[in-house]
């Protein structure tokens, strides 16, 4: 877990350890170019998640035993003075967000629930439950609404008030746990990435339902960061993979895919239409799909695979032999780049004013890059 920000003309990242230490480091960038710890501060318990507000200086340790822990970092950053502690969850915490405007601090756990507590009071404001792990959350501080993703896939848009909420709408579309979220309170959008390899953009402001869907990961999405000024997206996953894809181009939603009980080309039967295999004394086929018109079509059909960016497929996808036949050369252009972050990457974090991302991993290393990683319009 890890934070960057600026500290007067130096940079700082906090950052607390992962699940099997139990240590927060505040680290400053000295005049020689390198970062020294200039605290180091034991807890009781392993430390899980962070929100860190830069302009108050406090800090928000979410923990394994489910506590949240607060803390005031002086203003040298030399020191930090224990705050409060808040009882928020009954497992590990997930995941969470500090309003310094309402002086609320949202998270998860993985007791299967978002609870929001105040600040002032250290008192439960409110809790919801889920049928599955919280794994992930954004918060929209103006209108008072959470988004909460879940290891079965889904997305819950909550309204918080005081004592009491209201559940919006539930967004489906993920095939795996939800591992990332970021909200875009300037253009309405969300973005998630989850453990099936995909990021989805969700049009909240538009209420269209519209979404796209971006497969260019071969590892589950553990990190999101949506650049407003140039409209870019960075993606990073578990492999080391960072994407950084192209939202100021227009882009098409997949299809949703068909059902058919024989194949929407050839008309063969798939294998549970017994009825059909038995009239023509054929065998069944497997079924598949074509990711350009949904239809469900066996294999012989559907023996092309081709990109097809602006859908989303960076990489070679199923198309049946109809729909290759109408792809363009110049329709398979990417609108993304990819980059090796080199370990695997658990959090991120960007300052784009100055072109600077940070990465951390399981394997207890912190990455601190310049805008050289990826292109220089998506950092500037």
């Amino acid at each position: 877990m890890l934070s960057l920000h600026e500290v007067g003309i130096t940079s700082g990242i906090n950052i607390t350890s992962d699940s099997q230490v139990l240590t927060i480091r505040v680290w400053l960038k000295r005049d020689s170019g390198q970062y020294w710890p200039s605290i180091y501060h034991t807890v009781s318990s392993p430390c899980s998640c962070m929100s860190y507000h830069h302009d108050s200086r406090r800090i928000f340790i979410g923990q394994d035993n489910g506590a949240i822990v607060e803390f005031l970092i002086s203003e040298d950053f030399n020191k930090m003075n224990h705050v409060k502690t808040y009882p928020a969850h009954q497992n590990r915490v997930s995941d969470m967000v500090f309003s310094l405007e309402s002086e609320w601090v949202v998270s998860t756990g993985h007791d299967k629930s978002v609870s929001w507590m105040c600040t002032q009071s250290g008192s439960m404001l409110g809790r919801h439950y889920f049928t599955a792990w919280a794994s992930c959350l954004q918060y929209d501080q103006e209108t008072q609404h959470a988004f909460v993703g879940d290891h079965s896939g889904q997305i819950t848009l909550l309204k918080l008030e005081r004592q009491t909420y209201s559940t919006i709408t539930t967004l489906k579309g993920h095939e795996g746990s939800v591992g990332a979220l970021w909200w875009d309170p300037v253009q309405r959008l969300l973005f998630s990435g989850a453990s099936d390899h995909s990021v989805i953009m969700w049009d909240i402001g538009g209420r269209k339902g519209r979404t796209l869907l971006l497969q260019g990961h071969h590892e589950r999405v553990q990190a999101l960061r949506y650049l407003q000024l140039t409209r870019q997206l960075v993606s990073c996953s578990a492999d080391g993979g960072i994407a950084v894809w192209n939202m100021d181009t227009q882009r098409e939603e997949a299809p949703q895919w068909l059902d058919s009980d024989s194949c929407q080309k050839c008309e063969q039967p798939f294998f549970w239409n017994i009825k059909q295999m038995w009239d023509t004394k054929t065998l069944g086929l497997r079924q598949h799909h074509c990711r350009k018109c949904g239809k469900a079509v066996c294999g012989k059909c559907s023996s092309k695979r081709s990109t097809f960016p602006i859908m989303g497929f960076e990489f070679p996808v199923r198309v049946c032999d109809a729909c290759f036949e109408t792809i363009k050369e110049e329709d398979r252009t990417p609108l993304a780049t990819f980059h090796e972050g080199k370990h695997n990457i658990a959090h991120m974090d960007m300052d784009p004013s100055r072109g600077l991302m940070v990465t951390c991993g399981s394997d207890r290393i912190v990455k601190v890059n310049n805008s050289s990683l990826i292109p220089d319009n998506s950092c500037m």
